[in-house]
């Protein structure tokens, strides 16, 4: 039932409608069950890793070295940016709506990793490069926009401020992206 009505909700955020927020359980228990959308999202993230390791010949130091470290990175980020986004949300003056903004943003990263692997395969089957680069580019401009509006309609800030929530995730998966790669070797 939780699964149901997150994906739902997920469903409605990434077509821009608010309501989708009415789905979400805005407590601590709803954002724990939230983290359910990590293991949703695993099987995608493995198929995004797999199919760019297929392009460069794998990791350097080994599929396994490099296959842990990629897990261990892939739950850092999760539960990196929600440790992280409750002092900002804090600054924001909206720690009471963080826990329903935690959790929509939880799973709307299903709808977003189903996006980019669905805009990835197509160049990996002999797109052109040319149109392949620009599915992906669209692609990333869409889950920017989605966290952008999950930030700024569930925590009811202003766009300047849902950015800041945006450059928080980048920021952290740039930074646990490089530390990955150093680990793993490539």
């Amino acid at each position: 039932m939780v699964i149901e009505a997150g994906l739902r909700s997920a469903l409605l955020l990434a077509r821009g409608r608010t309501d989708g927020l009415l789905l979400i359980e805005g407590s601590s228990a709803g954002v724990g069950r939230s983290f359910w959308a990590a293991a949703i999202c695993l099987p995608a993230f493995l198929a995004l890793r797999f199919l760019a390791w297929s392009e460069n010949g794998g990791p350097d130091l080994g599929l396994l070295r490099g296959l842990v470290t990629e897990l261990i990175g892939y739950a850092c980020a999760w539960v990196g940016f929600a440790l992280l986004s409750l002092p900002l949300a804090e600054v924001a003056g909206r720690r009471m709506e963080w826990p329903r903004f935690i959790a929509a943003w939880n799973w709307t990263n299903v709808v977003q990793y189903l996006v980019i692997l669905a805009l990835t395969v197509p160049a990996e089957l002999g797109l052109p490069p040319l149109l392949a680069h620009g599915l992906g580019l669209a692609g990333i401009g869409y889950a920017l926009w989605l966290e952008w509006f999950v930030a700024r309609s569930a925590l009811r800030i202003l766009g300047g401020m849902a950015t800041a929530f945006v450059v928080l995730d980048l920021a952290l998966g740039l930074t646990i992206g490089g530390v990955v790669g150093r680990l793993s070797g490539g």
